[in-house]
């Protein structure tokens, strides 16, 4: 329990002096708490001693008052110390979490990990903070509370004091072994409910498909069976713990029933007084109070341990190292026939698995290369590894002479524009999506850009224009119209280089049209690296790559591979 506590304090941050302050709070406040039970003693003992006066009660009365009143104040500023820093501490760490997933490689986020980013961010971390924060001062005051009560048998009679110290072992004893069993079923019953995430992810990405195929039965049992299993496991739980929370009421009513007949005896036999007497049977049900109300937050605790090991294992993901201080030399600097793009030997392997090998071609500046090949042959691979979405295993990659690694990725990605089949708008307005592209552009360049993209006249189109708000991820617009507003980003941007992920492919031949003529303006004097798919898109291109099993097999432009009777050749008699 002391080290989850630890844990937790570990990752308050700035916040740790804060919460270190409500521990003096939150037992000030349990001080008040018991106050008027002492006050109760002492106005007893004056009764039994014959020592009551008017001046004494009043003086009592009004120190029960004020106990009430300070008890309140101490809760007041326990919770402004600690509950409102306990959400600070996870805004912190939300906002750490976000700068944390955009330096991972992009390999990170097709490794299934979409449900534990998930699972951290919508259930871990608010778990934590809804549940725990607010208790870690109560806790330490347990631990103190616990400690004073049982000096204070050591002062009454040693006796008393060693059958206090022997109850609160036995209540250690069983709170470490509640501690093994919340411990290991709260990391399966976690894990049950990141699988469940996954699987409504994954449900509700694919309802169209599971529609049009008529898998809603076979689909929907899948995430029935999750939620069982999810609820199955957190019964498990729930019935694993039980009988421990049982026998830690048991260990607090044996406990309390040994010290009352202790003193019973000792009184009895007059070792202690009439009046101490008193005093017990008024403090005797809190005297194990504090220890089991502390060992009772343990499935809270457990579950936040486990919840803090997913936390960091996501902030454990090796982030892709931005430490380039170079910058890219000028056009001027390197000549207008200088190789613009270079791969030199690169080789890259997702996890264990071979992607490429020994991959090497250049493309100057102002060249169009296209890379074509058969599906899963790395196409895509070479070129998010331009964009440094991974890193290679060998191997470099010169971009304007500069190994990529070399400089930083934000100047990387201004030398980057990037159009892929699959275009995602964010939830604002038309204005803003296209801004992204260069955010201190003026509205006259942004709208200038649109011209060129062949978008301009259908979002004045729209009720509020630029200004019209668009559904997330652009549900509120066709393909064609997502492509064409991606594409006046780029335009706007005004990179030297543009990979382009042949966005006419999934499109109907209205929009193609429109498209094909957003993307000329966009490619004007740039150099295009192309993943073709289509190949009559690409007869112009000034070089040509085929990717298959991993290297490149064939090179060369269009006329000089149809003449080579290759894979390329044959791809094209295919699509003739």
């Amino acid at each position: 329990m002391l080290k989850i506590m630890h844990r937790l304090m570990n990752n308050t941050g700035k916040y740790k002096g804060r919460i270190r302050a409500s521990y003096i709070t939150a037992f000030l406040k349990d001080l008040m708490m018991k106050a008027p039970l002492m006050l109760c003693f002492f106005c007893i003992s004056l009764f039994m001693q014959g020592q009551m006066d008017k001046t004494k009660c009043v003086f009592l009365g009004a120190a029960v008052l004020a106990s009430v009143i300070l008890q309140a104040v101490f809760e007041h500023l326990s919770n402004v110390l600690q509950s409102a820093a306990g959400y600070m501490v996870f805004a912190d760490m939300r906002l750490r979490l976000g700068d944390h997933l955009r330096k991972l490689p992009m390999g990170y986020f097709t490794e299934g990990n979409m449900g534990k980013i998930s699972s951290v961010l919508a259930t871990d971390m608010v778990f934590i903070e809804e549940n725990c924060m607010g208790v870690l001062s109560e806790l330490v005051t347990f631990i103190i509370s616990q400690g004073i009560m049982t000096v204070m048998m050591f002062v009454m009679d040693i006796r008393l004091g060693l059958l206090s110290l022997l109850i609160v072992a036995a209540f250690v004893i069983v709170g470490n072994l509640m501690l093994k069993v919340s411990t290991d079923h709260s990391v399966i019953k976690q894990e049950a409910g990141e699988s469940l995430t996954e699987e409504v992810l994954d449900f509700a990405e694919g309802i169209g498909i599971i529609k049009s195929y008529n898998m809603l039965g076979n689909r929907s049992k899948r995430l029935t069976d999750e939620f069982e299993l999810s609820c199955k496991k957190s019964i498990d739980f729930e019935v694993a713990y039980g009988p421990w929370t049982r026998a830690l009421y048991l260990t607090f009513g044996a406990g309390t029933a040994l010290v009352l007949a202790l003193c019973a005896y000792l009184f009895n036999t007059g070792r202690i007084s009439d009046i101490y007497m008193v005093g017990m049977a008024l403090f005797l049900f809190d005297m194990f109070v504090s220890i089991r109300n502390y060992y009772g937050q343990m499935a809270r605790l457990t579950v936040t341990n486990a919840c803090l090991d997913r936390i960091e294992e996501v902030f454990a993901a090796e982030e892709l190292k931005d430490e380039g201080r170079n910058t890219f030399a000028d056009t001027a600097s390197t000549g207008p026939d200088a190789a613009e793009i270079v791969y030199d030997n690169v080789s890259f392997a997702y996890t264990d698995k071979d992607v490429l090998k020994n991959v090497s071609f250049e493309v100057k500046r102002g060249e169009m290369a296209a890379l074509v090949g058969p599906s899963g042959g790395g196409k895509s691979t070479i070129a998010s590894l331009l964009a440094r979405f991974w890193d290679v295993k060998s191997g470099r990659i010169l971009v304007e002479g500069e190994d990529i690694r070399n400089v930083s990725l934000g100047s990387l990605m201004d030398h980057i524009s990037m159009v892929f089949q699959r275009v995602y708008l964010f939830q604002d307005t038309v204005y803003n999506n296209i801004a992204i592209g260069r955010p201190d552009a003026a509205r006259e360049e942004v709208e200038e850009a649109t011209k060129k993209a062949r978008c301009y006249d259908f979002i004045m189109q729209l009720p509020e224009g630029f200004d019209t708000v668009i559904g997330e991820g652009g549900a509120s617009l066709s393909g064609g119209e997502k492509q064409r507003i991606s594409i006046a980003r780029c335009i706007l941007k005004d990179s030297s280089i543009v990979i382009l992920d042949e966005a006419t492919a999934s499109v109907d031949a209205d929009n193609e049209r429109a498209i094909q003529e957003a993307i000329s303006e966009l490619c004007k004097d740039k150099t295009l690296l192309v993943i073709a798919h289509r190949l009559k898109t690409i007869k112009d291109a000034d070089r040509i790559f085929v990717v298959s099993e991993d290297e490149i097999t064939e090179r060369g432009d269009h006329d000089t591979l149809c003449k080579q009777n290759g894979m390329y050749s044959h791809m094209v008699l295919l699509q003739a």
